[in-house]
Parts: C-alpha cells; structure tokens; sequence
C-alpha cells in the first residue's frame, strides 16, 4: 500500500483524536446550509484541515480506479463496476470540496495519476486479481478512517455524514470481496479496528 494513502488515513485518524470538525463544518458536508448557519461560527481551519485529509483520499482513490481502469488488466465485466465505484468517489470529493470552500479554505489539489501509480507500485500489478486486491485494501482503509472519525462527534446527526461515507467504502470493499471469491470476515467488528 502507498505511504502517501497510508500517511493520509494515518493523519485523518490522528486528526479524530485531537480535533472534531465544527458543527457548521459537517452540516455544509451533509448537504445542510440551514443547519450550518445554525452552527455558523464554529468553524475552525482544524475543519478544513481535517476535511482535506480526507479529499486527499478521495482524489487519490479516483486516480487508483483510473489506473485500474487503464491497465489493461480489469476485465470488461468488472470494468463498470470499476468505474462505478471511482463515481462514488467523485461525489465524495466533489461535497468535501464545495465544503472547505464554503468554509473558506483552499482545497488539496489531487497528486498526479503517474505520481499515485508510483507510490501504489502499480508497476507490480500483473493480474485483475492483483487489481482488485489494492482496490480492497484501498477501501477497506478508507472506511476504517472515516468511522475512525466518528466518535469525536457529540452530535449523531453530525456523525451520521463521517458514517455514511464509511458505508460507500464498506459496500465497495464487499463488492470486491465477493469478485475475489473471498469468504466473510471470521468475526464481527472487521471494520474499524
């Protein structure tokens, strides 16, 4: 797995811990500018700070199915799905953009697809089945760093946004499971830990 992806969930796990996101922060992510007004002037720059942390994974989660999409090694049925998933991932990146910008902040540029095909190792993928493993462990972090952020919420509301993204990666992370032919989980609390 890349150090720049491992680095950026590291740092959005650290981030939970020792900052939460404003209420008006999450209420704009949600979708919500009543609720943000309501909660205006409790944004932080820690907001969008924490907030670009996680659009850094989304634009680098974009360019891993864009790679997985031209490698030539995705098959034309797995493809849609493929492409699917990096859909998902642009509306993801899409709500955290128009939020650190409602918020006032600049948002992280996306890295070059040549630089994140390198720190992928993308060199070393030589099969669908090798794709579709970083695709899995891509995801299965992604939603381990969002639910990683969710107990530093007091209000359910707010934390329900941070869960539903964790869902999108859950539900992908499932999909390329069950293309791997892979069981489920032995034991319950997989996710989060």
């Amino acid at each position: 797995m890349s150090s720049i992806i491992d680095t950026g969930r590291r740092s959005l796990l650290r981030a939970s811990g020792t900052a939460v996101l404003s209420a008006a922060a999450v209420a704009l992510l949600a979708g919500s500018d009543r609720m943000a007004a309501q909660a205006q002037g409790t944004s932080s720059a820690s907001d969008v700070q924490i907030l670009n942390v996680a659009l850094g994974l989304e634009h680098e989660a974009i360019s891993a199915y864009a790679i997985a999409a031209g490698s030539g090694l995705v098959s034309k049925a797995v493809l849609p799905v493929a492409v699917q998933f990096q859909g998902h991932h642009k509306e993801h990146r899409d709500a955290l953009t128009a939020t650190i910008r409602k918020l006032g902040g600049m948002p992280v540029a996306a890295r070059p697809d040549a630089e994140v095909a390198a720190a992928l190792n993308a060199k070393a993928l030589k099969s669908q089945t090798d794709v579709l493993r970083l695709a899995q462990r891509l995801e299965r972090g992604a939603a381990n760093a969002y639910i990683g952020v969710i107990p530093s919420f007091s209000d359910r509301a707010l934390a329900q946004v941070s869960a539903r993204l964790a869902s999108d990666e859950t539900m992908h992370w499932v999909v390329l499971s069950q293309a791997l032919g892979d069981s489920l989980p032995p034991k319950a609390l997989f996710f989060g830990a």
